[in-house]
């Protein structure tokens, strides 16, 4: 393992700041309250004392009153079916595989179903395109049951029927037909969808459909167009990459549709021929915290490097803007190394700039990459939208030509930046129609607004990439009054029967001879593929020169903004999803906000800061930034580690006003300042105030304690083992022993039956966050909301730590090398930034580590948290009275006080979905809801187990590794969890283990955790 690094979790740690020793020290930062506060009314027990008698009575009586109470089991009654459907086993799930496509993300998925209801996704892993799931495509069950979606077809602010409606509207598009009628939608990749508004469209004389992707890849687009002939992206592949650079490219977190991550960590499994990985960036992004070598640079001179490493790579002279003196060196060595990985390397480029993709474009082929990690023949058809039409389509409305307007799958009042006019063009349009799923922000300006299905009610099929058909159907009835767009379509053009029957007769036929499969098998599967067969392309010359004197002329200012989208919150169509605003941002492991991230050496210069209470709360500066012609007030600053001078980062998303009760004023609307571009000048004006952050990295805390095992390629293929990942030993009387010699108790049996055990590979987890909405999902995790996340008690069972790593001489240990500014924390780390001049980032998933010698079983007085024979730490919650004695032993900080009653509690009313009859249906019924006053931790999914186990005996065989896996593994795109039986010589778990780089967590305390880790290797 690497000694010379210093880990740390952000500057409070790092500058070991009063608040961050008391944090490491202490086990609950809060301090604790008096007796009296504790046992009642303070006025009526000012003047007395309390007895250790009366205390223990107090407590006794409350113990057995609850003890009591839970006697009293509530009355349930069940009405069983009449006829029951076949296809439904009470108590049993029913699978339904689907495709998912909002407009932004696609995942060919599993929808699980319990007595009709659906309660979880799953990635279908027998699906050849994009068959992992991210954390909004899991939290999209939740939207199904969203009480705040629109319930009835609106007609001028007045509720109708869909019959009444229907005619209208196609009487007023009639009408309006003298002038443009317009379709405005977000991506479309259904070829049933396409071809009715085809149809649609030949009744008017002038109409027109224009797509609009809110975080545009216009730019891109029009390249591709220009090459391939159609609309759409090339497919990236890193089965032969040895060397891959991210050039401002967030390409983990899927931005341009295709999902990268599960061939990115099978790239980057250790060994000779691990794929290395720099990015050049400005934002801390996601992807930029897994790469090898980090290189900083401005948001704008992101194009003028690239540009840079084109004329050393090919010894081109084209026109760059000056790079500073800084990155010049840096830079010369990733054009070394790509000359050196010809034919086996890659290059993406971020933003949306059409002659930085034709740059980028051309240093690949420069690179011989065409073909191998670039595929032009098989193509991407996620992103589709044309800035250009959109912009027009505003001048038009605005002069008054278009008559008429529908959008679907769209908010473009919330979307498209109030500099372009749409607002006040729509105001102009004669007849405004909204296929929505609630009156959004753009609704309200409409005249007609219809409710659609989401899509876990609707049939449909999609055309994602190339050689792919996909189906989606619906897994339960319509919930409300809603309906398909495409019902509606099929209405206005006098087409019968129902939309199933169109889809169906569209892969009949136009798909079933291709494929070669019949509507059933495909229904089943979800997605036929085959191998593409698009002409090859011929890559045409490009008039490089042209396009880097363009970029040149691009000019920074003092300040700039970089866009970006976080994990959790993507577009914004999910906002009112408080799932994802409860997911910690991977990087920053803020929830329920976004904010302007910005280097120290900035915050100091504008006089910002971020500062943690005694508790450890963090609060921060305000600004006010100005973008476009556009203004964000009271925008709350967060100093990031690894951020480049002069850029702020800020994430799209937030901001909205009419979403509903979750995500109503949460954020800022990033959308109001972009202008196309992924990045604009800024200016950045202090304001008044103090923002309060509700971030969870200083809680739970293992601060201080070597947990992050990590090395370098080289010494891990050639040095020994124990100087990379020694194992802990201890002196005795008998020599030297490790942590599973020297036990204090006799050990178990694990020997006979079952023992699980969980890996988790540091090297594959890129942080993403998925399998902490998949816990939340499959385990009826509650949502506590941002004030109680403040105050460190939100309820994850799996949280994922992020920790920064900085190389550490005699020169910068410590701060005396650092030339420090000032005394503040803000000044140290400011200093920090030159001799470390990007932070590295490791990421690990914590959950109950389930200890073979647990210190929380030794010390719960009433035996709530016991070991099982199977290697499992189970918590029995009717048993438990929350001493909390269990969290204040345990090492690792896993276990989670449960304060409130979230279902019932209406503090929670906004936040928690299980507070209205909607929101309770997406509860597993497998797990119980617990009540307050309880532990709670992470169980390993013991119900998946327990079902395993059963389905096993009644098939009358042993069961087999990776029969289940709990809800976490299974979510995880990039395969670093694995979960087995490691007495099963079989299993890939029992493989995990006996590999030289497993470790486990704070081995040398003895508690013999069930959870074990994979050094994770750098390949510098």
């Amino acid at each position: 393992m690497a000694d010379n690094k210093k880990y740390w979790t952000g500057i409070e740690d790092l500058a070991n700041t009063p608040v961050a020793q008391k944090l490491k020290e202490n086990e609950f930062a809060a301090e604790v309250p008096s007796s009296t506060e504790f046992l009642g009314d303070k006025e009526s027990l000012e003047s007395s004392s309390t007895s250790r008698r009366d205390f223990l009575k107090y407590l006794g009586f409350s113990t057995a009153a609850a003890t009591l109470a839970a006697c009293e089991s509530p009355v349930v009654e069940s009405i069983p079916y009449v006829i029951k459907p076949d296809s439904v086993i009470p108590g049993l799930p029913n699978y339904y595989a689907t495709s998912y496509f909002d407009g932004n993300d696609y995942a060919s998925i599993l929808v699980k179903t319990r007595e009709g209801r659906p309660i979880k996704v799953e990635p279908n892993t027998d699906a050849k395109f994009n068959a992992s799931t991210n954390a909004r495509v899991q939290a999209s069950v939740l939207d199904l049951y969203d009480s705040n979606r629109l319930k009835a077809p609106m007609a001028k602010g007045q509720e109708t029927s869909w019959t009444s409606v229907l005619e209208e509207v196609k009487g007023e598009l009639l009408k309006a037909d003298g002038k443009e009628v317009v379709l405005l939608t977000s991506t479309i990749i259904s070829p049933s969808t396409l071809a009715l508004i085809t149809k649609f469209g030949e009744q008017f004389t002038n109409f027109k459909h224009v797509t609009f992707d809110p975080y545009s890849f216009s730019g891109k687009l029009d390249v591709y167009e220009e090459i391939m002939g159609e609309r759409a992206m090339p497919t990236y592949s890193f089965a032969s990459t040895k060397l891959v650079v991210g050039i401002g490219s967030d390409f983990l977190t899927g931005v341009t549709g295709q999902s990268l991550e599960g061939a990115y960590a099978s790239a980057r499994k250790p060994g000779a021929s691990m794929m290395r990985h720099i990015q050049v960036e400005s934002n801390l992004s996601l992807t930029g915290s897994n790469a090898d070598t980090r290189i900083k640079v401005g948001a704008s001179d992101q194009f003028a490097a690239l540009v840079y490493l084109y004329n050393k790579v090919t010894g081109s002279s084209l026109p760059v803007s000056s790079i500073k003196e800084g990155s010049l060196k840096s830079l010369d060595n990733v054009a070394k190394e790509l000359i050196a990985a010809k034919g086996n390397s890659l290059v993406l480029v971020g933003g949306n700039d059409a002659n930085a993709e034709r740059i980028a474009l051309a240093l690949n082929m420069a690179l011989e990459n065409i073909g191998k990690s670039i595929d032009l023949n098989n193509r991407v058809y996620l992103r589709r939208g044309n800035d250009k039409e959109l912009y027009s389509l505003i001048d038009r409305m605005n002069a008054g030509s278009v008559g008429a307007i529908i959008t679907s799958g769209l908010n473009p009042v919330y979307q498209i930046a109030e500099a372009k006019g749409y607002a006040k063009g729509l105001a102009k349009v004669g007849v405004k129609v909204a296929f929505t799923d609630r009156m959004d922000e753009s609704s309200k300006s409409m005249d007609y607004v219809l409710p659609v299905n989401h899509a876990y009610e609707s049939w449909g099929d999609a055309v994602p990439a190339s050689g792919v058909y996909a189906l989606s159907q619906p897994t339960i009835k319509p919930l409300f009054d809603t309906r398909q767009f495409e019902e509606a379509l099929m209405s206005w053009v006098g087409e019968s029967g129902r939309y199933y029957d169109f889809v169906k007769s569209t892969y009949k036929n136009q798909y079933a001879t291709l494929f070669g499969k019949g509507w059933n098998t495909v229904l089943h599967d979800g997605e036929a593929s085959i191998s593409s067969e698009v002409e090859a392309v011929e890559l045409p010359e490009m008039d490089l020169q042209m396009a880097a004197a363009e970029l040149a002329k691009i000019k920074g200012g003092k300040y700039q903004v970089a866009f970006y989208q976080k994990q959790g919150m993507g577009i914004g169509n999910q906002t009112n999803n408080p799932w994802l605003h409860e997911m910690p941002d991977p990087v920053s492991r803020v929830t329920w906000d976004n904010y302007i991230t910005i280097s120290a050496a900035d915050a100091l210069e504008l006089g910002l800061t971020n500062e943690h209470q005694s508790d450890g709360a963090l609060n921060g500066s305000r600004v006010n930034i100005t973008a476009n012609g556009a203004t964000l007030e009271n925008v709350p600053v967060l100093v990031q580690p690894g951020q480049a001078f002069g850029t702020i980062g800020l994430a799209t998303g937030y901001g909205r006003t009419d979403v509903g009760k979750a995500g109503n004023g949460v954020g800022v609307n990033a959308f109001s300042l972009m202008n196309g571009q992924h990045f604009a000048n800024v200016d950045i004006v202090k304001a008044e105030g103090v923002h309060e952050f509700a971030s969870v990295q200083m809680g739970n805390t293992m601060m201080g304690r070597k947990i992050v095992n990590e090395t370098n390629l080289d010494t891990f293929l050639n040095g020994s083992v124990n100087d990379w990942n020694e194992t802990p030993m201890f002196h005795t009387y008998e020599g030297h022993k490790n942590s599973d010699e020297t036990n204090l108790w006799d050990d178990f049996d694990h020997e006979t039956g079952h023992m699980w055990n969980m890996a988790i590979d540091l090297n594959s987890c890129i942080g993403c966050g998925a399998c902490v909405v998949a816990c939340h999902l499959e385990n009826n995790v509650p949502v506590v909301g941002k004030e109680e996340v403040r105050n460190f008690r939100d309820m994850h069972w799996l949280r994922i730590d992020r920790y920064y790593s900085s190389d550490t001489t005699e020169e910068t240990e410590g701060y005396e090398g650092l030339g420090i500014i000032g005394e503040g924390v803000m000044d140290r780390f400011a200093a920090m930034e030159l001799p470390s001049e990007s932070p590295e980032v490791v990421f690990q998933p914590v959950m109950c580590q389930h200890c073979n010698h647990a210190p929380c079983e030794t010390v719960c007085p009433v035996a709530a948290t016991s070991h099982s024979a199977e290697g499992l730490n189970h918590m029995a919650y009717n048993r438990c009275i929350g001493t909390r004695y269990c969290a204040n032993n345990c090492p690792y900080k896993v276990r989670r006080f449960n304060w409130f009653n979230y279902q019932a509690n209406d503090d929670f009313a906004n936040v928690n979905p299980a507070q209205d009859d909607f929101g309770r249906m997406v509860l597993n019924p497998d797990v119980t809801v617990r009540a307050r006053g309880v532990m709670e931790k992470c169980s390993m999914c013991i119900q998946r187990i327990q079902l395993g186990k059963l389905e096993a005996k009644k098939a009358g065989k042993m069961l087999e590794d990776g029969a289940f896996t709990t809800a976490c593994a299974q979510a995880c795109g990039t395969g670093s969890i694995t979960f087995g039986d490691v007495n099963n010589k079989k299993a890939k778990v029992t493989s995990a283990k006996k590999d030289p780089r497993a470790y486990r967590l704070l081995d040398e305390v003895g508690t013999q955790p069930s959870v074990f880790y994979q050094t994770k290797i750098r390949n510098k």
